[in-house]
């Protein structure tokens, strides 16, 4: 179970999508998880706000007990905490991730996250992943635990070639370690469809049969906002027409589930 959200390149929308997904399915009606493996917490603070700070060891704390062979280990879920917002819940990155990533490396333990996340399906019924830009040991992690990933992609032409190797990357994944995991799509974000060169680049890209999803999302300031206030879209402006866009999306994905 799961849904991964991957791009090896920065500043693409990763956690801005990770998070509205979330708060959309949250908002639904389902229990909702969000896993912040990316150093930065960018998810972490949007979902959390000032209270980010104060988060707790989150996901730190569950790999540092597994360096540790802890007898009996906290479940992963234990770590995870309340957001404002019924029905989501976020796992923080913790400070220590980086330090931890070395030596959970050397150390083979590339499978824990999938056998953690396993036991957290009773617990949650959706479960979004934020990956960091980078093709580390926690992005395979999240990538061998997931059951669908989704790319966003923001109409530049560097993003654009950088497509084919990531794609090339997961597909190894999904053969190597992951028989089940699927491309749910390249999602198209901060869409101007009256300039020339997204609207070129969408569409060469459509052409050569890439798997661009139907639902793009807009430019707006709004998602600064967002940011800003720490709200995702759905609770803070719900007929904005970007948050028709996240919901669209939301339930696309959701629908092929």
């Amino acid at each position: 179970m799961g849904l991964v959200v991957f791009n090896q390149k920065g500043g693409v929308g990763k956690s801005t999508i990770t998070c509205n997904l979330a708060a959309i399915s949250a908002q639904q009606g389902h229990k909702t998880l969000v896993i912040d493996l990316d150093l930065q917490g960018n998810s972490t603070r949007y979902l959390l706000g000032a209270a980010a700070a104060e988060a707790g060891e989150g996901i730190s704390g569950f790999y540092s007990q597994i360096l540790k062979f802890a007898l009996r280990p906290t479940p992963i879920g234990a770590f995870a905490a309340p957001t404002p917002f019924e029905n989501l819940w976020v796992l923080p990155p913790g400070a220590e991730l980086e330090d931890l990533h070395g030596k959970l490396e050397s150390r083979g333990k590339i499978y824990k996250l999938r056998e953690a996340i396993e036991t957290l399906a009773e617990e949650y019924d959706r479960i979004y992943v934020d990956t960091p830009p980078a093709l580390n040991f926690y992005t395979r992690s999240a990538l061998i635990a997931a059951s669908g990933c989704l790319i966003p992609f923001d109409c530049d032409e560097f993003s654009r070639q950088a497509l084919y190797t990531l794609l090339n990357n997961v597909g190894e994944i999904k053969a190597d370690h992951n028989h089940g995991l699927t491309v749910k799509g390249i999602v198209v974000n901060q869409f101007q469809p009256r300039a020339n060169l997204p609207r070129r680049l969408v569409g060469e890209m459509l052409a050569e049969g890439l798997p661009v999803l139907g639902t793009y999302l807009s430019s707006s300031v709004r998602v600064r906002e967002s940011h800003d206030l720490a709200r995702p879209l759905i609770y803070l402006d719900a007929r904005h027409k970007l948050t028709e866009e996240y919901v669209a999306l939301h339930d696309a994905l959701h629908a092929t589930a």
